[in-house]
Parts: structure tokens; sequence; C-alpha cells
């Protein structure tokens, strides 16, 4: 049987008192489109800083198509992170630069691709992510939208096998929301990737979810499809996809007086 393309090995996590990851264990196949939820605080973006070598376990241990890249050396991570496209939460674009310098950073500093080579891709990309054109823009004319998209044209440059997404509709209105969900799945669709996406936006992680696990307490609450987390009977899965606070977190409202009553 062939390994995993990604696989987490009882990986744990703490910072000071603050245990995060209490032994995740998750295999990832080729192809898939695994979403990863949970409350603000549950570590799914430390989990997906593990995936890339941003962050190391305390303990455990990450696989990546068959290699185990934990304790790899900066360098010989530098080769993995290649093959990885990582969409940050609020873009990270270098605001000095132009659109079009911000997509070919990455070819620039990882291959020896000529100017012309590396113009054509950056026309590609943002073709690809509906922005034809805007090379010469620089971040600050774009709206929020049109800087995620951006990012995640970056994030493509070097025709990555896994891409990780995090947050990627966070502070963007409905729709502008649902043009990155349809581009996660074009991306999936056209370049035949492997999508992680870490989210708390419950419409997003139903659109591109082919799986989601749920992260609480430091471990995996849930596993399944979007129609099994839909029929889960898990009270704390259940107040999640719902979006409803339980009886010990509105404690403090309930607790409030007027002042002066």
């Amino acid at each position: 049987m062939s390994s995993p393309f990604l696989e987490l090995k009882d990986i744990h996590k703490r910072f000071g008192a603050l245990i995060v990851l209490d032994g995740v264990d998750l295999q990832v196949p080729r192809g898939q489109s695994l979403v990863i939820i949970g409350g603000s605080g549950s570590g799914k973006s430390v989990l997906l800083k593990h995936i890339v070598g941003l962050m190391r376990p305390d303990k455990g241990e990450v696989w990546f198509q068959g290699q185990r890249i934990d304790h790899l050396p900066e360098r010989r991570l530098m080769e993995v992170r290649r093959r990885v496209g990582f969409l940050f939460q609020m873009g990270a674009l270098f605001d000095s630069a132009t659109v079009g310098e911000n997509i070919a950073f990455p070819l620039m500093e990882h291959t020896d691709r000529s100017p012309e080579q590396i113009a054509q891709i950056v026309r590609q990309k943002l073709e690809m992510v509906g922005l034809p054109g805007i090379e010469s823009k620089m971040p600050a004319e774009l709206s929020g939208g049109q800087r995620k998209r951006v990012a995640l044209a970056r994030a493509i440059a070097l025709d990555p096998e896994l891409i990780l997404y995090d947050e990627p509709t966070t502070g963007l209105d409905p729709i502008r929301a649902d043009v990155i969900n349809e581009l996660v799945l074009k991306l999936k669709r056209e370049l035949s990737v492997t999508s992680i996406v870490v989210t708390h936006d419950m419409q997003s992680a139903f659109k591109v979810g082919d799986r989601i696990v749920m992260l609480h307490e430091g471990k995996l609450a849930f596993d399944g499809t979007p129609a099994q987390i839909r029929a889960s009977e898990d009270p704390v899965v259940r107040r999640f996809v719902a979006g409803e606070a339980d009886e010990r977190e509105l404690a403090g409202l309930n607790s409030f007086r007027r002042f002066g009553a």
C-alpha cells in the first residue's frame, strides 16, 4: 500500500502551560480537499505551520510524500516548501512592490527562469485567479478580495503540489468569499493539487471540502465528510456547525447587571 501524500503522527505542541496540539494523527491522500475547523485558539493555524515546517512539534512526526520533514535542517526544508503554496490569512503581500513583483518573487528566489519567462508566468497566474493585466498596480490600490486573489496567484507561482489556505475568506463579504471558494475548487480541478483549508466559515467548509476535521482541546473531535458532520450527534460538533454558544460561554452575559440597577 502506498504511503499517504501527507501524514501527521502523534503531533504535540504547547506554548508554556498552554497545550495546543495533544496527540493529533492525520492522513491526507493526494488530491483531497481537506478542511480544518475549530474554535479560536484550537490550533488550526499552528497545525498548518507544522505541515510546512514553520513550526516543529514538541513530539511526533510530519511526513510529506513518504519523507519525514519535521527534523530536516532549514536548507532541506526549503526544498519541501517549494512544493507547497501557502495563502496566509491576511495575504502577506509586499506593500512596496507591484502586483507583478509580488507574484514574481518566489520565481526569482527559487528558479533560474529568465525575466521574460517570469513575466509570462505572472500573466498566466493572474489570469487563473481572474485578475488579468494588473501587474503594475500596487496592493494598496486593490480591494480585500483582490489582494487575496493576488496572494493566491503568488502561492501557485511555483506550481505546488499542495496548497495551504489559512482562513482564506476572513474579512470578505459573502460574495467575495464565494469567489475565493470557487478559486479553491478551480485550482484543485485544474492543477490537480491537494488542498488543506483552515476556516471557521462553515459555508466555505461545506462548499470546498471533500472531508472536514474539527480540532477541539488539542485533539480531533471529528473526521468525516460534510454530510457526516451535518448529521453528527456530538454536542461540541453540533454547536460549532450551528454557531451556538453553550451555557458556560454565555455565563458572563447572564451575570451582567445594568449599572445602577
